[in-house]
């Protein structure tokens, strides 16, 4: 592993390096309608079955959910090209800020959008993903009340389909809200917000439906629904299959899917060549870190930064990049991506690969130095750690564990890679805290108050999405003054400086903006490398 830390950019074989894609850099295969044949199938791949499809709730931020979930219920304010929200006329007629003193925003629903149950879109769904989600009632266990924290009130308007939310303190991104809309029906008892999702959808509200899911078969069916009342989709159908990562591209080449990342050099290399095979790229909002949990010698600030300076991070990213065919650089700020605007290098100190400083660090806490490559030792116990991952992870995952067990054993550490089954990973580990390192990515962030929740500190029986656990009070406070300012610039510059003392603090050790590389069946339209954008379930399709 110690060789795979070196690039080798320099070699004569080395991949010619291109530029990474642009800010609203995306690979879809742009159509219009009429070059979209009605009708066919279009097979997809989610990584693992999934337990929990209510987003909302604490175990369900699966991003397989997520997007299996916006497929069925209303996104009111997709995304375009550069992550600007525009409203879908057929949920949303209009979203505006009515007012600003308070702050009130005026939703005005399409009044033909209705729910699977035959019920009309309205401010009574708005209410009660509100009340479920503001943090007054710990019974709904919540991945995130950021936003809705700062509601005061959600009133009907001039009719059921107009919705008046007043906010008690401003909210700059509150377009993220409601994202998707999901049923009072389904969600207004603690009961079923935490446990009427587990394995189903229990009502819908968009073009599709859920036709099945079966569990033997692993595989998600979905159809358009003949109630919807916008244009008809292209598809017939969308399988989603559960299938562990390393699996995807045997799938594709087999052609049991449509799609399948080609990130990884060994699976570039195969899926290129593959007749029929379009490789598209986008810019997408997608970052690999290293997350720290807050239990045992982690405890301990001194522990954390020791490991913090014993991780050679371009040694990880050179690792990872060497057969691709752009560059990827050290991500160097948890909340901006490098092309994007308010983009800082924040990491300092906490992102320099310095030995020496955490071997003295380590002495200062009390750990004793037993000699290169063995654990230090301290009150009779070695200074181990559990480094969790999922069974079914990437090569380059096991590759950066392996790595990091290396570097991070010449500081005395002992490192333990611990894997764990793929449907464990999230719900039994990551959700319940239960590792000392782990490694995921956060993807489509692009709302920045959207990590609020994952570096606040929990509270009660909500961890949110600090897995770790690992906070602040000056962080928590810098991050609430970042969402509630109007001034973009302010805003960025507070979530700067909420940013250094996240790095200071070791709550998680940024590595690399992940590249969006896809490949995809020749000759399907409108679909592929969304990057800052949202798929349009309507449109896709395969080309005339």
């Amino acid at each position: 592993m110690v060789a795979g830390c070196g690039s080798s950019d320099d070699s004569d074989d080395a991949p010619k390096k291109g530029a990474a894609p642009a800010v609203g850099a995306q690979g879809l295969n742009p159509q219009p309608a009429s070059n979209v044949r009605q009708g066919g199938r279009l097979k997809l791949s989610i990584q693992k079955w999934v337990h929990q499809y209510n987003f909302y709730q604490v175990d369900g931020t699966d991003g397989d959910a997520g997007a299996i979930l916006e497929q069925v219920e209303p996104v009111l304010l997709p995304r375009d090209a550069k992550g600007v929200p525009h409203p879908d006329p057929n949920f949303l007629i209009s979203a505006k800020v009515t007012s600003t003193s308070p702050q009130v925003v005026t939703y005005k629903l399409n009044p033909k959008a209705e729910w699977s149950n035959g019920k009309h879109l309205g401010y009574r769904d708005f209410q009660a993903l509100w009340k479920a989600l503001n943090g007054s009632d710990d019974k709904y266990l919540v991945a995130d009340s950021t936003g809705y924290d700062r509601i005061s009130k959600i009133t009907r308007g001039a009719n059921d389909q107009e919705v008046e939310v007043t906010f008690s303190s401003p909210y700059t991104d509150w377009q993220r809200l409601f994202r998707p809309l999901l049923p009072a029906d389904g969600i207004d008892t603690p009961e079923k917000f935490n446990k009427g999702w587990i394995e189903k959808i229990p009502i819908t509200g968009s073009s599709w439906k859920i036709k099945s899911f079966d569990k033997t078969a692993q595989t998600v069916s979905t159809v358009p629904d003949p109630n919807w009342w916008g244009p008809a989709p292209k598809l017939d159908s969308i399988t989603w299959r559960a299938l562990e990562q390393p699996a995807d591209t045997e799938a594709y080449l087999n052609k049991e899917i449509d799609e399948a990342p080609a990130i990884l050099p060994e699976d570039y290399k195969r899926l290129a060549k593959a007749p029929g095979t379009d490789i598209r790229r986008g810019a997408r909002w997608d970052e690999v870190h290293i997350t720290l949990g807050d239990r045992g010698p982690l405890k301990d600030l001194g522990v954390r930064r020791a490991l913090d300076l014993a991780i050679d991070r371009k040694g990880i990213v050179a690792a990872f990049a060497k057969d691709l065919d752009f560059p990827v650089q050290t991500l160097d700020n948890h909340f901006f991506m490098p092309n994007q605007a308010g983009y800082r290098a924040n990491a300092g100190k906490w992102g320099t690969f310095d030995l020496d400083a955490a071997k003295k660090l380590l002495d200062e806490a009390g750990w004793k130095d037993n000699g290169p490559q063995k654990p230090r030792t301290k009150g009779g116990q070695e200074l181990t750690l559990q480094y969790v991952i999922s069974a079914g992870s990437s090569s380059a995952a096991l590759d950066q564990a392996q790595i990091v067990q290396q570097q991070l054993g010449q500081a005395g550490f002992k490192i333990e890679i611990q894997k764990v089954p793929d449907a464990d990973f999230s719900d039994k580990y990551l959700d319940r805290g239960d590792f000392d390192l782990t490694s995921f990515r956060n993807v489509d962030y692009i709302f920045h108050s959207q990590l609020y929740s994952t570096f606040r500190r929990p509270q009660g029986n909500q961890t949110y999405l600090n897995f770790g656990g690992i906070g602040s009070p000056e962080i928590d406070k810098l991050l609430t003054e970042a969402a509630e300012e109007t001034d973009t610039a302010k805003s960025n510059a507070l979530y700067n400086q909420a940013d250094v003392k996240i790095w200071a603090e070791v709550h998680s050790i940024e590595l690399y903006q992940r590249p969006q590389i896809l490949a995809v069946r020749k000759g399907l339209a409108n679909f592929g490398a969304s990057g800052l954008g949202d798929w349009d379930y309507v449109t896709m399709g395969w080309q005339k």
